[in-house]
């Protein structure tokens, strides 16, 4: 776990909620244009990139390298 935790500490934490923000505007996109399956597709990912953005800042924040004083 440490070594993902040191790799993951290393992207910037507003690259996931631009993932986010991109695959809402892609499913937008696919949506208006009438391909509703690639719309719900692409739709789900935000959740994922949420998620994977507040891990990324609780690793930042309080990994497992962290000793409590």
């Amino acid at each position: 776990a440490r070594t993902i935790e040191q790799q993951t500490a290393k992207l910037p934490s507003d690259i996931f909620l631009w993932g986010a923000l991109g695959s809402i505007g892609i499913s937008l996109f696919f949506e208006l244009n009438g391909n509703a399956e690639k719309s719900r597709f692409v739709g789900q990912w935000v959740s994922p990139f949420l998620l994977l953005g507040v891990y990324n800042k609780l690793v930042k924040l309080a990994g497992s390298d962290r000793v409590n004083k």
